[in-house]
């Protein structure tokens, strides 16, 4: 018994840290907390995410309603690019150094991502001096 145990905490373990330490690992595709799906990608050896899908997004919105660009607020959500620039920090084991655009406010936020889970990511937006950090479900 104290076997299987032991061997089930290494598996679970080393799982977990050879999880963490794939810098691709966030490619894919999330839903986030404000009901739109993205999917993340890599470019130049950055990591991007844009607008896959709106789900019921600020109750149908399909334009960029919001942008601080008025010449920008016919254009369409889906396929709009709001993640840019992340990059990931193999000492930290985090993405950093990213922006992120939202479209239900029209701002942009500094991104970090600091946690990988097997079905979710941990995420953390800051403005000057507010941050919050939230849960990206994966698709």
């Amino acid at each position: 018994m104290l076997k299987l145990r032991l061997i089930t905490y290494l598996i679970v373990f080393f799982t977990t840290y050879s999880f963490a330490q794939q810098p691709d690992v966030i490619i894919g595709k999330y839903n986030l907390p404000n009901k739109l799906d993205i999917e993340i990608f890599k470019n130049s050896g950055k990591y991007f995410g844009k607008i896959i899908a709106l789900n019921g997004f600020e109750d149908g919105q399909i334009k960029d309603l919001n942008n601080p660009d008025k010449s920008k607020r016919n254009e369409l959500l889906i396929g709009k690019v709001i993640i840019k620039n992340l990059e990931f920090d193999k000492d930290e084991k985090e993405w950093v150094n990213g922006n992120m655009y939202g479209p239900e406010k029209g701002m942009i936020f500094n991104l970090k991502i600091t946690e990988i889970r097997q079905d979710e990511i941990e995420v953390v937006g800051s403005k000057f001096f507010f941050w919050k950090t939230l849960v990206w479900e994966k698709l």
